[in-house]
Parts: structure tokens; sequence; C-alpha cells
């Protein structure tokens, strides 16, 4: 974290390390590749309820992720209150409409087409937690000064990768949600004006009659994703 004055580089020897033997590690890695291969967007959402400690330790392993400087510029608002969400739900379909109005765009429209998606976001509501993302475009210390942070979009879209991945380990769907522009979330969320919304979170556990969009099936194979540069 960001500390006033001059700060010397101390290092510690590595205090937590996996020492796997290789099949030990291609095990783990086919392991990890499993359980995120069942990781969905879903849109259908169960009213089952979601314990806070859930959320709370799936919003911790997000804050281990790396950050430029190690200044972590992010913070993350988890709501459950029917009524703040259901602000939320209206304030992001009246930004949903202008956009399938035609606000996106012809071929943005047409990209959508087969995943599904429109101006309707009822799981905003359904959903029992639903998570704001926010990025801090600069820190301010305790006597109010301002402070540069550095690789901000980067690092807080690792983060959110940390935090969708461990939602998906705690047995939990999300749906990632971006309506644009985002500005009534700082408000809503009574954060500051530093601190920039860049995604909603729908989390919970999927209905009984969830379905996904097909298309969502279809990945890039390894070939298409994965360049190897080996010695010999």
């Amino acid at each position: 974290m960001y500390q006033k004055g001059t700060i010397g580089y101390k290092p510690l020897p590595l205090p937590d390390r996996r020492d796997l033997t290789d099949d030990a590690a291609r095990v783990a890695a086919a392991e990890h590749l499993a359980l995120m291969r069942t990781r969905h967007s879903v849109r259908d959402f169960s009213d089952r309820p979601v314990p806070r400690e859930i959320i709370a330790d799936c919003v911790q392993t997000a804050g281990l992720a790396p950050s430029g400087a190690n200044h972590q510029p992010w913070h993350f608002s988890a709501i459950s209150d029917p009524a703040m969400k259901a602000r939320i739900r209206a304030a992001a379909e009246a930004e949903e409409e202008k956009f399938y109005a035609g606000g996106a765009g012809d071929e943005w429209l047409a990209a959508l087409e087969p995943i599904g998606t429109g101006a309707s976001k009822p799981h905003l509501d359904i959903a029992p937690w639903l998570i704001v993302v926010f990025a801090q475009r600069y820190g301010l210390t305790a006597e109010g000064e301002r402070y540069k942070h550095y690789y901000v979009p980067e690092s807080v879209g690792i983060a959110t990768g940390f935090l969708i991945g461990a939602l998906h380990n705690a047995g939990l769907s999300c749906l990632t949600h971006t309506p644009n522009p985002m500005k009534f979330l700082t408000d809503l969320c009574g954060r500051p004006e530093q601190e920039k919304p860049v995604m909603i979170l729908a989390v919970g556990h999927p209905a009984a009659d969830a379905t996904i969009p097909a298309v969502a099936k279809i990945k890039k194979p390894l070939d298409q994703i994965l360049t190897l540069h080996e010695a010999g």
C-alpha cells in the first residue's frame, strides 16, 4: 500500500511456497482447468440467500491480487438491500433502454444477438448480492493529499478475475454487467469522486431452470490463444 514519505526496499524471505513435483503440478493444473470449465455466466438466479461471510472471503481474495506499485486501487461495494438493488436495476435499465434503442449501433447489437441480452435486467433484483467494482483513479492520504495510482485498469481487471474465480470456487454464479454510463453507482453507493465504477457483478445461486446461450460454450482452441517459444 502507499505510504507517505521515503520508504526503502526491504526484502522478506518468501513466506509461502507451494513446492509441487511436476506430476503434482500437472494434476493441480488439470483439476483447476476442470473446475473453471464449469464456470458459466448466468442471468437466471435463485433467491436463495448467500451468507455475507462467503462474499467477504471472496472479496478478500480479490484484494490479494497484484497491483501497480502495490497501491491496490480498488473498492468493492457488496449490496444485498432489496431497495438499493431495485434502485440500481431502475437506473441500469434506463441506460440499457437507450443502448438497445440504437445507441449501441447496429454492429454491436448484432454481436449481442447470439447472447440473448436485452434491456430488462431482472437479475439485478433477484440475485441475493450485487458487487459493484470501483477503480480508484488516485489515492488520498490521511491529510487529504492526492497521490498517483499506477496501472489502474490492469490492476482492477486482475482483482476482478480473482473475485470471479473465488465466487465460482465457492459454488456461486455471477454475471458481469456494465451499464454505460455508470456514474449513478458512485452516488448510490456513497463512494468518493475519485472512484470510477467499472462493473456490477450479480452474484448468487443459479435458478433451477437457468440457461446459458449456446454460443457461450464455444471457446477459442488452445492453439489460437497460446504461442510457445521454447529453447531448442
